[in-house]
């Protein structure tokens, strides 16, 4: 079953890079009592990830905490080392966490996944974007397969 407006954020961990090395990130203390806007992308470094997903919402991070947002977080299922060099390569530090879900686990735990064995990817998360209150979802957007336009930092922006 997909998540969908209204449901609670299931409980799985996350890892994130750290210069102490992958640390793990419960779903529940990075969303409880806080507002996150979270997107996914289906992986680091694939084109249209890198080269408009990622950058928009680096670029709008500030626009997003003066709207009220405490964190902008980005997921993708590749492995904290690969989601931490993306990072460095974008300049996203301090802009956008980056929340590896290396086993899908999160992407499978909110119904949202895809098959990319086609391109060698093998199972992945789809594109999205959604805003989080309190580990309540209030805002989802899911792309259609092989669009770029819901999941947006520009259409995440306007809702607000």
């Amino acid at each position: 079953m997909t998540i969908g407006v209204g449901d609670r954020i299931p409980q799985t961990t996350f890892t994130k890079a750290t210069p102490e090395g992958p640390q793990p990130v419960s779903s529940d203390e990075f969303f409880n009592g806080r507002t996150v806007v979270l997107f996914s992308v289906p992986g680091a470094f694939t084109p249209t990830c890198s080269a408009r997903h990622l950058p928009g919402f680096v670029e709008k991070a500030e626009e997003f905490k003066a709207k009220g947002v405490d964190e902008v977080a980005c997921t993708a299922v590749n492995d904290a080392f690969v989601l931490g060099a993306w990072s460095d390569n974008a300049g996203a530090a301090n802009k956008v966490t980056m929340l590896a879900d290396g086993n899908g686990d999160f992407a499978k735990a909110v119904g949202l996944t895809m098959d990319g064995s086609k391109f060698g990817m093998g199972t992945r998360g789809q594109r999205f974007s959604m805003l989080v209150r309190d580990g309540v979802v209030e805002q989802l957007n899911v792309e259609e397969p092989g669009a770029f336009n819901v999941s947006s930092a520009d259409y995440m922006l306007e809702r607000l």
